[in-house]
């Protein structure tokens, strides 16, 4: 018998139909992939597993119990974890105070028993094979210690099924390494696992078997022995997906940006030139300096020394506003819950919401305007949402991250920085985004995309700009990009270029 069994599991919403009879089936201690485009149904149905969502019509066991109109809190009794993809932690709280939130652990005089919390946290940390401070405060850890702290919570709630939704957006290869190993480590205890990823590469390491939903609809479930990227990629999106590169050669124009010996928080004296047209790569391992430089370039964080020049005006002491305005630079930031989504906005209002601000002289938002523009980009992104006036937290992630490029997009900016900006997005999503910025360069736009993914780097850059420890350990030419040479200079296995 299958540890999870959902059998023709329906659900709407404002009777819009998003799953229609899915079915998925879980063993214990396999990890099970749950595929499918952004808006196929993935997240509703685990949201229903877990307690989130009511179903309209189906069945739900987990471990041979049904589960009928449940919450959240039966569903982890029942033993099933979900790690979302934004993750659900409290960064002013500390490590073990999140990990027992809820569920302290108490004297018998019902005050807290801190050093009792603290010594089972270690234990969890020392399962998992990951060094972290409990005392630690949440926002001072990395990604990757983030997410193995949702996991120590699901180990401590005795979970038998753990839902991982794009677990590795901002790993590194490295940490993405670690998590495997810890998977496999808990599969060998009969824990089983959903992982949701649009990464086809650690979907055929990690996966057993594959569930494909797409439009809300079952549409095959398989061996991944037994079958190979581009075909599941095909089932996913419904046609041939294309797996050759993007890039076009441009003639780009004069140097619109340049850095001169600029430091901050995590960078250090970094030169860099960037023309009009050009498409640049950031990368390197995470924490290595990249997000922090974009940061600083948006005004969201300062220069402690150097200058920023962009069209030959010298930018210092500048804001956000400032750098919108005056620069004309826009910005998707990483992070999309904390950074970008306004969670209790309307999709219209979030896409507009940049551009006024540039617009203090011309207050009055004219709503037939914005509906337009907002539908014209909708039809760009390939958005897939009702209506306009939803909240954006009723989309997936995938196309809440769409709207966020939207509202870049909207701000008519010429210099565009981009922090991870296909996080969450599907294969075939990526693919229409690489072709915006393809095209947005042509265009005439400047555009740094700081990404973990090297791949994206190889579609679409002029030159790769790796970070190490802070600095720009390298910038490679056009021709010079490919995994293994990007990542000997991330890593500092390659000698420092000089640069600058």
């Amino acid at each position: 018998m299958a540890l999870l069994c959902m059998r023709n599991i329906d659900k709407s919403f404002f009777g819009v139909p998003v799953l229609s009879g899915v079915s998925l089936e879980v063993e214990k201690g396999e990890v099970h992939a749950l595929l499918g485009e952004n808006g196929a149904g993935k997240s509703t149905l685990m949201n229903i597993l877990g307690g989130v969502f009511s179903k309209d019509a189906g069945v739900v066991e987990v471990d041979g119990i049904k589960l009928e109109n449940h919450s959240v809190t039966d569903s982890e009794k029942a033993g099933v974890a979900f790690v979302h993809q934004e993750l659900n932690l409290f960064n002013d709280l500390l490590v073990f105070e999140n990990l027992f939130l809820g569920k302290e652990i108490l004297y018998k005089t019902r005050t807290l028993n801190k050093r009792a919390m603290i010594a089972r946290t270690n234990e969890l940390f020392a399962e998992l094979g990951v060094d972290i401070n409990p005392k630690a405060l949440v926002s001072s850890l990395e990604t990757s210690k983030k997410q193995l702290l949702e996991i120590a919570k699901a180990l401590d709630g005795n979970a038998k099924i753990i839902i991982l939704d794009e677990p590795t957006t901002s790993l590194n290869t490295s940490e993405v390494e670690h998590l495997f190993s810890i998977i496999r480590r808990l599969q060998k205890k009969g824990i089983a696992f959903v992982f949701i990823s649009h990464k086809m590469p650690e979907i055929f390491t990690i996966a057993g078997r594959y569930t494909v939903l797409r439009n809300g609809q079952h549409i095959k479930t398989g061996i991944i022995s037994e079958t190979t990227p581009a075909e599941v990629t095909g089932l996913m999106v419904g046609r041939e997906i294309s797996d050759k590169g993007t890039y076009i050669s441009r003639k780009l124009g004069d140097v619109v940006l340049e850095l001169r010996a600029c430091s901050g928080n995590g960078f250090s004296n970094i030169n860099l030139k960037v023309r009009r047209g050009e498409i640049i790569g950031l990368t390197g391992l995470a924490g290595s300096g990249a997000s922090n430089l974009i940061q600083a370039m948006f005004g969201a964080s300062s220069f402690s020394s150097g200058e920023m020049v962009v069209s030959g005006r010298t930018l210092k002491n500048f804001g956000i506003h400032r750098a919108m305005k005056a620069a004309r630079i826009g910005m998707v930031p990483s992070n999309r819950k904390e950074n970008s989504i306004l969670p209790f906005m309307q999709l219209l209002e979030n896409e507009y919401i940049s551009e006024h601000t540039l617009s203090a002289f011309r207050p009055h938002i004219f709503k037939k305007r914005e509906v337009k523009k907002y539908q014209d980009y909708k039809e760009l992104l390939n958005v897939k949402a009702n209506r306009h006036s939803e909240l954006i937290t009723s989309l997936s992630g995938g196309n809440q991250q769409k709207i966020i490029l939207a509202r870049l997009l909207n701000t008519n900016a010429d210099i565009f920085l981009m922090d991870n900006p296909t996080q969450g997005i599907d294969v075939g999503a990526k693919g229409e985004i690489y072709k915006l910025i393809l095209q947005l360069s042509e265009q005439g736009k400047t555009i740094l995309v700081n990404t973990l993914e090297i791949p994206e780097i190889e579609k679409v850059a002029d030159q790769c700009v790796v970070f190490y420890h802070g600095k720009i350990h390298a910038i490679l030419g056009r021709n010079e990009i490919d995994e293994t040479t990007v990542m000997l200079h991330a890593t500092g296995a390659a000698p420092e270029q000089k640069v600058g």
